[in-house]
């Protein structure tokens, strides 16, 4: 499917706001092959091809395994990750799908145990910079298939 429009071309100073928070995020101490897991587990709840492919790419190159991708929509039911992995992948689906959430207490006691007040914020700044990714690809038919990671990167900025 080919874009509808391309958004880089059409509204440069916008992506360079977004880009600006990834390199943020990339700066802020969270481990890079916690953000991949996280803007990986997004893409999969909004069924963005465009940023599966990226994300998961720029998670294989740098070190991450092939099981642990395969599982990852099923991290629950798995041995394969950390608590505080877990506690990152469950606000990744809480923000995720906020409107489903909005009752129930979001900063919970284990998320806290494993981040700092800082980290929850960066987190959920990740969230919220793969689910617009997210959004921006899916609209406008981001061109699936080609994206290559980047040496030397720890991740790609985004979509």
């Amino acid at each position: 499917m080919s874009p509808k429009i391309d958004y880089r071309r059409e509204s440069p100073q916008g992506l360079t706001a977004l880009q600006q928070l990834e390199q943020y995020l990339r700066d802020s101490g969270l481990e890079p092959s916690l953000l991949e897991l996280v803007k990986t587990r997004a893409s999969q709840i909004n069924g963005c091809a465009f940023c599966l492919d990226m994300h998961t790419k720029d998670a294989r190159s740098a070190g991450e395994s092939e099981q642990r991708l395969y599982t990852l929509s099923a991290w629950r039911e798995t041995p394969f990750f950390s608590e505080r992995e877990r506690a990152a992948l469950a606000l990744t689906e809480t923000v995720t799908r906020i409107a489903d959430h909005r009752e129930g207490e979001i900063l919970n006691d284990e998320l806290r145990r494993h981040f700092s007040p800082k980290e929850i914020v960066d987190l959920t700044l990740a969230i919220v910079a793969i689910n617009g990714w997210n959004r921006l690809a899916i609209t406008f038919h981001a061109p699936v298939g080609s994206y290559q990671p980047q040496r030397g990167h720890e991740s790609s900025s985004a979509a």
